[in-house]
C-alpha cells in the first residue's frame, strides 16, 4: 500500500506522528466508452460554453453558481486562505463509548501506521481505546475539507473512519410515520421465529459480488471466443398482495429446510403455538409430525358402567327410528 497523507495525531500533550492508507477498494469492472464500430476511445474535450475554446487545466477555476446566471469565481489562493488549523494534524476532540456512534455517519475507512519512533504512544493508544472500548472524536483536514472522523481500532491498528457532519444526514420524511398500522402479536411472534431460524454470526468471506463474477464470466468468454452461458434465474419475490402469516410461515420452513432441520421443529420453536387461536393450533398441527396409532386402551370398571348405561339410550333411539319408519307410510296414504 502507499500512504497518501502523513500527520500526527494529538490528544493532550502526546503526538503520534502517523501514514494514512486507504482502507478499502472498489472492485467494480470499469468500462471506457468507445466507439461500436472500430472500437475507438471516445474523448471528451474541455471547451468553454462561451467562448467555445478548448481550456487547459491551469486555466480552469472553480465556480459558485449564484443563480440567474451569476457566479462566483475562486482560485487556488482563496482556499489558501482558509483556516485549516488541522491541516497536518488528527485532533482529539473527545472519548465516547463505541456503541453511541450511529453507522450512517461512517463514509470513508483508513488505517494509520506509526511513523519514525511513533510506534510506543501509538501502541499506548491503541491498547486504551480497547481496554476503555472507546472510540476518539476527531477533526482532520483532508484533500483542503475539514471531516469530523473517529479514530477506533480494528485488527491491533488504528482505523480513520471519516464521518458525515450532522446536518449532511437526511431526516426519514413518510407519510407512513403516521400511518396507525400495528402488527399482530401472532405476525410478531412469527417474525421473530424467522429471525430465529435465519440467526448467524456475520462471516463476511462467505458472501461474494455474483453480478461481479457473471460479468468477469462473460468478459472471459469474449476473450476466449465461447459462448456466453446466462445464469439460472432465481425465483422473483412476490410484488401483489399475499397473505403475511403465510408467507412468515413458509419463509420458516424454507430457512429450516435450508439449514437441514427437520419441519416437525417448527411447530415447536413456533412462539405463537401456546397462544388460543383456531389458526395457530390448525398450523401446529400441520407442522407436527404423524404420529404412531396408539394401543387399544384396557376398559376400566368405570367405562364399563359408562357403556352399560348408554346401551339403553342406543335402544330407545333405534325404538324411535322404527316407530318412525313405519309410519311413513300412513302419511303417503292420506
Amino acid at each position: 500500500m502507499r500512504s497518501i497523507w502523513k500527520g500526527a495525531v494529538s490528544f493532550g500533550l502526546v503526538s503520534i506522528t502517523v501514514k494514512l492508507y486507504s482502507a478499502t477498494e472498489e472492485k467494480d469492472i470499469r468500462f471506457h466508452q468507445v466507439h461500436r464500430a472500430d472500437g475507438g476511445r471516445i474523448r471528451y474535450k474541455r471547451t468553454c460554453s462561451t467562448c467555445g475554446q478548448e481550456v487547459t487545466y491551469d486555466d480552469i477555476a472553480k465556480g459558485y453558481d449564484l443563480g440567474g446566471g451569476e457566479m462566483v469565481i475562486l482560485t487556488d489562493d482563496d482556499f489558501a486562505d482558509l483556516p485549516l488549523t488541522t491541516s497536518r494534524a488528527i485532533d482529539v476532540l473527545e472519548f465516547v463509548p463505541a456503541e453511541q456512534v450511529d453507522p450512517i455517519f461512517y463514509a470513508k475507512a483508513y488505517y494509520l501506521e506509526p511513523d519514525g519512533s511513533a510506534t510506543k504512544p501509538y501502541l499506548l493508544l491503541r491498547d486504551a481505546l480497547t481496554r476503555t472500548d472507546r472510540v476518539a472524536i476527531v477533526k482532520v483536514a483532508l484533500r483542503q475539507r475539514e471531516q469530523l472522523a473517529t479514530l477506533r481500532v480494528r485488527d491491533d491498528v488504528l482505523v480513520l473512519n471519516t464521518m458525515l457532519w450532522p446536518d449532511e444526514v437526511r431526516k426519514p420524511n413518510f407519510e407512513f410515520l403516521d400511518d396507525d398500522v400495528e402488527a399482530r402479536p401472532a405476525e410478531l411472534a412469527m417474525a421473530g421465529s424467522l429471525i430465529e431460524s435465519m440467526a448467524a454470526d456475520f462471516d463476511p468471506a462467505q458472501y461474494t459480488d455474483n453480478y461481479r463474477a457473471a460479468l468477469q464470466e462473460v468478459i472471459d468468454a469474449k476473450v476466449a471466443g465461447r459462448e456466453v452461458v446466462a445464469p439460472e434465474e432465481s425465483e422473483p419475490a412476490p410484488t401483489g398482495a399475499v397473505d403475511l402469516m403465510a408467507a412468515l410461515r413458509a419463509s420458516v420452513e424454507r430457512a429450516r429446510s435450508a439449514r437441514g432441520e427437520s419441519g416437525g421443529r417448527s411447530a415447536q420453536a413456533t412462539p405463537i403455538s401456546s397462544a388460543p387461536s383456531a389458526a395457530r393450533k390448525t398450523t401446529a398441527k400441520k407442522a407436527a409430525p404423524a404420529k404412531k396409532a396408539a394401543p387399544a386402551e384396557k376398559t376400566t370398571p368405570a367405562k364399563k358402567t359408562a357403556a352399560k348405561k348408554a346401551e339403553p339410550a342406543k335402544k330407545t333411539a333405534a325404538k324411535k327410528t322404527t316407530a318412525a319408519k313405519k309410519t311413513a307410510p300412513a302419511k303417503k296414504t292420506a
